[in-house]
């Protein structure tokens, strides 16, 4: 074997890299191995016959490089080939075919050599960083973060945690009524990371139901301590929540505690999400009791839970339906997001309107979107559309005009002239004839009647 030589020892430039960017020993030295490695492949035109050794104890490091001993006026590539006369210099025992291995001093390849090192090492030690931020930020992603507002855009807010890393927060992830000026504290949750092409970029939201469960592990001990569970959340950011809990202490009400005497321990979240109104109820695997809970504070007359279609169809006296669909229809969106179940809302019909028809029944002359968008406003069986003024109508839908009037023109046909007076619907006639006035002669105080 050739004389072993000596290369001047790394330990300083380990102990700097360690220090500075607070990588493991053993992770730092296969980034130094790789450094070294692409840039003697730069030089050489490939590193497949050397090998790079380093000491995880001292930082020193060993080139070794392996060649094929050739006839001396046979050598291609000095890299790969080394003459017989040559090796047998070092190597008595040197043959034609026979492999020779020396080690390679690094430091006597000048100064060029040493920088684009250096270049290379800082190359892949950023790198390893990002890889270590993106994999640190996807182990978060559902956690509670706190960061200081930096700067702010049109369509996002930039923010810097207490480590000096970047976050970002889109205007989508806002909740409605968010202000921040520079320098402010914010409260957020980790969203998701996003590291195409090696830039990383850490996302942050404040609308997501976990910021909401994160709120109130924060605020209620006894969810930080495990006696109480969160196991289901729906919100509407900035506009309302609904959150289902259960104890698994007997002795502790769970609405109770995370609601706090008075509302202490709530209304610090409500404050936080900017007036956003809560409804914690106690969770149950009663599907049907859920359901009931799940629309407070409509009561239910009745309930019929369809499991193999995920539905669940209740009736309710009418007084009760706007309260069971809620203001934009919040109430039953968040409901059916909370149980999972798609709530259908039925009018329980008084006797005199026996003869009334569902509006299901319609199917074959009224498209299936315009009637589950009567749904949406509490509408369900065909009396129930034709009791309601056609400009009420237009008020509470997104419903066009010609569409009201087929759709009123349909259903109206399904009854006697004595029913229809009895229910009012000679308003709409007067409407319908008047359709030929100009629309801008027609009377501006049209109101919709508040649903909730």
């Amino acid at each position: 074997m050739a004389q072993k030589q000596a290369h001047t020892s790394m330990t300083e430039t380990l102990a700097e890299f360690k220090e500075l960017k607070n990588i493991d020993k053993e992770t730092l030295v296969q980034v130094l191995t790789d450094a070294f490695l692409s840039v003697l492949a730069k030089m050489f035109g490939t590193s497949e016959n050397l090998n790079v050794i380093v000491s995880p104890e001292t930082g020193e490091l060993e080139i070794l490089r392996t060649r094929k001993v050739v006839e001396d006026d046979s050598i291609q590539n000095e890299n790969t080939e080394i003459g017989l006369h040559e090796a047998l210099e070092h190597d008595s025992l040197a043959e034609i075919g026979g492999e020779y291995a020396d080690y390679l001093d690094f430091a006597s390849f000048g100064r060029r050599a040493i920088l684009n090192l250096r270049q290379a090492l800082q190359g892949k030690v950023l790198e390893l960083q990002k890889t270590s931020l993106s994999q640190k930020f996807k182990e978060k992603i559902g956690q509670l973060v706190s960061a200081e507002v930096y700067q702010v855009w049109k369509r996002e807010a930039l923010l810097v945690d207490d480590e000096g890393n970047e976050l970002l927060l889109p205007k989508s992830e806002q909740i409605p009524g968010d202000y921040f000026r520079k320098g402010e504290s914010v409260h957020a949750v980790i969203d998701h990371v996003d590291d195409e092409n090696n830039n990383i970029k850490i996302y942050i939201s404040r609308t997501s139901p976990e910021f909401l469960k994160r709120l109130f592990e924060l605020n209620v001990p006894e969810i930080g301590d495990g006696l109480i569970t969160i196991k289901r959340v729906a919100r509407i950011p900035g506009e309302r929540a609904k959150m289902a809990v259960e104890s698994y202490d007997d002795r502790i009400d769970p609405v109770g505690a995370c609601v706090g005497m008075n509302g202490s321990r709530i209304r610090s979240i409500v404050r936080e999400l900017k007036g956003e109104n809560i409804d914690v109820m106690s969770y149950t695997t009663n599907s049907s009791l859920f359901v009931q809970r799940a629309l407070s504070p409509a009561k239910i007359t009745s309930i019929e839970i369809l499991p193999e279609d995920l539905k669940a169809e209740v009736y309710l006296d009418p007084e009760e339906v706007p309260m069971a669909i809620g203001k934009n229809a919040s109430n039953i969106k968040l409901a059916s997001a909370l149980t999972g179940y798609k709530i259908e809302v039925f009018r329980n019909i008084e006797e005199s309107d026996e003869e009334d028809i569902f509006l299901n029944e319609f199917s074959d002359e009224i498209e299936t979107w315009i009637l589950e968008e009567l749904k949406n406003i509490g509408c369900n069986t065909a009396l129930s559309v034709l009791r309601i003024p056609r400009a009420e109508l237009l008020t509470k839908s997104d419903l066009e005009e010609s569409t009201i009037d087929n759709v009123l023109e349909i259903l109206s046909s399904e009854f006697d002239a004595e029913e229809l007076a009895r229910i009012g619907f000679s308003a709409h006639n007067n409407e319908t004839e008047n359709e030929e006035t100009p629309a801008e002669s027609l009377p501006s105080e049209t109101t919709a009647t508040e649903e909730e």
